[in-house]
């Protein structure tokens, strides 16, 4: 799986309970050289999935985390501390689109300030307050190590050709431009840690549903097959990537 990392190693997954953040952990529970499995939503309890995959993989715990509240990313990480205390990888799939009253803009006139900024506080700042919290239990890896979050192509400014999704555009671009500066402060202290972004490509999940008509069905990949090439893509990336945007394909896009 991550080839590079230790036998065992250990990795948390946010985002956990949908998408392909669950995607990631049924990767994850098939590797046997996965040490620990630490699958973070904001709603745990009612992650049937994940509780389902726990009863039969001992590997597995599930924590609550909302990547909008920094108290519950310092809670989780204050207990995954408790749990041994080391992360070899950290993947952020935690993300929004659309929700109640939350649509992506058409036009100018269809902007709305509070669904901006929760786009901002989810899609933006929530990778960096992971981020935040859990680098000094990657640092204590003391050897390779991964931090990803999932992005998308329309955060590429360089790639806008069609304009439109103002916040989301904004806010995958505000999400590569933090994980990018942080790639640079820390790697003057872990030279072996990988800070990236990842494009997933259209994959058939909640978020994009509404979004399909227009895709072509060799384009719209399953959960199965987005998670299984990220963390191809992720596996042969190095320290000399960090602070990348990579796609699904692992070819680099343009900021």
């Amino acid at each position: 799986m991550l080839t590079k990392l230790p036998n065992p190693y250990n990795v948390l997954i946010v985002g956990a309970n949908r998408g392909i953040g669950l995607g990631m952990v049924r990767h994850f529970c098939a590797d046997m050289r996965v040490g620990q499995i630490f699958a973070a939503c904001r709603e745990p309890s009612t992650a049937t999935e994940l509780h389902a995959l726990a009863e039969h993989d001992c590997r597995l715990r599930a924590m609550r985390m909302d990547v909008e509240d920094d108290q519950t990313v310092a809670d989780a990480t204050a207990e995954i501390l408790r749990f041994g205390g080391v992360l070899h990888a950290v993947i952020v799939t935690a993300g929004v689109l659309h929700d109640d009253g939350m649509r992506p803009e058409r036009r100018l006139a269809d902007i709305d300030v509070a669904a901006a900024e929760r786009s901002f506080r989810v899609n933006a700042l929530g990778p960096l307050l992971v981020l935040k919290h859990v680098e000094p239990l990657l640092r204590q890896s003391g050897g390779p190590a991964y931090f990803a979050s999932i992005s998308a192509r329309v955060g590429s400014i360089g790639d806008n050709r069609i304009g439109g999704w103002y916040s989301y555009r904004a806010a995958k671009a505000a999400q590569n431009q933090f994980v990018h500066t942080a790639s640079i402060e820390l790697a003057r202290r872990h030279s072996e840690l990988t800070c990236v972004t990842l494009h997933p490509g259209t994959v058939d999940t909640a978020l994009s549903e509404p979004f399909q008509g227009r895709v072509k069905p060799e384009k719209l990949f399953s959960v199965e097959r987005a998670s299984r090439q990220l963390l191809t893509v992720l596996d042969g990336l190095g320290a000399k990537d960090s602070g990348g945007f990579f796609a699904w394909d692992g070819q680099p896009i343009p900021w």
